[in-house]
């Protein structure tokens, strides 16, 4: 009974390959060589090599030439599919969204879901008809999520804190709106920022308690306004202050999707800064995938308007519990 010997791998000169092939293919020295680009003396120098490694001859002299071996016949159709393979690693695959079958898992708020998800899904339906994609909700895991491949992307603010080794780009661009019923006390005037603090206020957390960038903003100023309702939902926000005497700050895109159906009234808050760019995170493992590319490429085009400049890539900041808004 013949034992097989282990072989180390990285200690092989993957050279001998080809060569390997070509010889049990032309049964031939000189055609072998001429085939991979060898002289025929480095050819022979290759065939001493592999007989060695075999403990077999490989090729043996005939009337008629050369004839192969039981050895040389048995690992010929292996050779074959090593070159094959071998070839695929480091040959390059053009990427065809069109034939693209795969299932994208993205943590979106709602916010999202109904200003982005109809473009979206109707540029899928024509140019990517076997992607289907899942909302997901956020949670403490997320990060963990992202970096296991659970979750493929998700939809964050540039202002958001992300955890190390994410990759990160604006997709889309809009601005705050302070939210309020039509009839509310302080609909018909500009607002201060002593407003904020005389009316009560309905914070969006995604992950977090409410508090916001615009809390800094009022205590810097020396104002404390009261979030009376925290909730994960931009919908529940507005339909709660449409029917109350409550506040809100939000997109502005959302907000006057819901204006005249629910009777909103915007404002321009009384800051200095109210830009609000959305983000697309991902692991920096999976950044590279060329349909997350092209995805992500697609994702800006649904969300900026056209003529936009081109989105910013970020990296490596962290993804906390803070408030979106």
């Amino acid at each position: 009974m013949r034992v097989m010997r282990k072989v180390n791998i990285a200690g092989l000169d993957l050279n001998l390959v080809p060569a390997l092939d070509a010889l049990l293919r032309h049964r031939n020295v000189t055609r072998a060589a001429a085939d991979v680009g060898l002289s025929q003396p480095a050819m022979s120098r290759a065939l001493a090599r592999l007989r060695d490694l075999q403990g077999d001859p490989l090729l043996v002299r005939t009337g008629n030439g050369y004839a192969l071996t039981p050895r040389a016949r048995a690992i010929q159709p292996i050779v074959v599919a090593a070159v094959h393979q071998l070839g695929d690693v480091f040959r390059h695959h053009a990427f065809e969204p069109g034939t693209e079958r795969r299932t994208v898992r993205l943590a979106v708020a709602d916010a999202q879901t109904i200003l982005l998800m109809p473009g979206i899904m109707a540029r899928l339906a024509v140019e990517a008809p076997g992607v289907d994609l899942r909302v997901e909700a956020y949670g403490p895991d997320l990060p963990a999520r992202l970096n296991d491949g659970a979750l493929d992307l998700a939809f964050s603010l540039a202002s958001t804190p992300l955890p190390p080794g994410v990759h990160s780009e604006i997709v889309g661009e809009d601005r705050l709106a302070l939210v309020m019923r039509r009839g509310h006390p302080g609909a018909g005037r500009r607002w201060s920022i002593a407003d904020y603090g005389a009316w009560h206020h309905v914070g969006v957390a995604l992950l977090g308690d409410g508090q916001t960038e615009i809390d800094a903003l009022l205590a810097a100023a020396g104002v404390v306004r009261r979030i009376a309702l925290v909730t994960p939902y931009f919908t529940a926000a507005l339909a709660t202050v449409a029917e109350t005497d409550m506040v809100t700050t939000v997109s502005a895109a959302l907000a006057k999707r819901f204006a005249t159906p629910l009777g909103l009234v915007l404002h321009d808050p009384p800051f200095a800064q109210t830009r609000l760019q959305t983000t697309l995170v991902c692991s920096h493992v999976r950044a590279a995938d060329p349909f997350l590319v092209w995805f992500r490429a697609l994702v800006r085009e649904v969300a900026q308007p056209r003529g936009a400049k081109p989105a910013r890539v970020r990296a490596k900041r962290g993804l906390n519990g803070a408030d979106p808004i």
